[in-house]
């Protein structure tokens, strides 16, 4: 049940496309309901989200991570001689994007980037595409992360890597537990 890595391809010198694949057990509408319904969001990602799924709409999730997840986020930021701010804190940080095309239980794309600029990744700078294809009683989930910086690549493939096996059991009708990238004031 965990997502299958795809190869990354590079766009440009200075971006790249992650690539995964789940199979879920659940029907595409189901599935769907995951990205565009923010109460199903936060069962799999996330501990708040502001989601108005049409075209233009904003597509807003904040994460509370954990203490290690955050010193990651800030040395890498940092990385690029892009130095981390004194008292940035990043123990809440929201992702920001708009919805760029909506089909019904077939195609969601959004962009991606944060309101903390983290990884060269300021809001709506990366996109999200997710495709969902059924197979008799279940869906295969296909997700390609465009657009993200060299900096950012590990990061987002193994949040994805995460998350998605999060989402496979929320949409089957289970409970995916406490989300271990999450701190312990979480909601999620």
């Amino acid at each position: 049940m965990l997502p299958k890595p795809k190869r990354e391809k590079a766009v440009s010198p200075a971006t790249s496309v992650i690539e995964h694949e789940i199979r879920i057990a659940a029907q595409p509408e189901t599935v769907f309901n995951y990205f565009t319904d923010p109460v199903r969001l936060m069962q799999w990602m996330g501990v708040d989200a502001t989601l108005d799924p049409r075209p233009g709409g904003v597509f807003r999730m904040v994460f509370q991570p954990t203490p290690e997840v955050a010193r990651f986020m800030a040395a890498a930021s940092g990385a690029e001689g892009r130095p981390v701010a004194a008292g940035l804190d990043l123990s809440v940080n929201a992702v920001l994007g708009q919805f760029v095309e909506v089909d019904p239980y077939k195609r969601i794309v959004f962009t991606w980037g944060y309101e903390t600029r983290l990884f060269a990744m300021p809001p709506q700078s990366s996109a999200v595409e997710v495709s969902l294809t059924p197979d008799g009683e279940e869906t295969v989930l296909r997700l390609a992360h465009r657009r993200l910086p060299a900096a950012a690549t590990e990061f987002h493939r193994a949040g994805w890597h995460h998350y998605l096996p999060r989402l496979a059991v929320a949409a089957a009708g289970g409970d995916p537990g406490p989300d271990a990238l999450q701190g312990a004031g979480s909601a999620a």
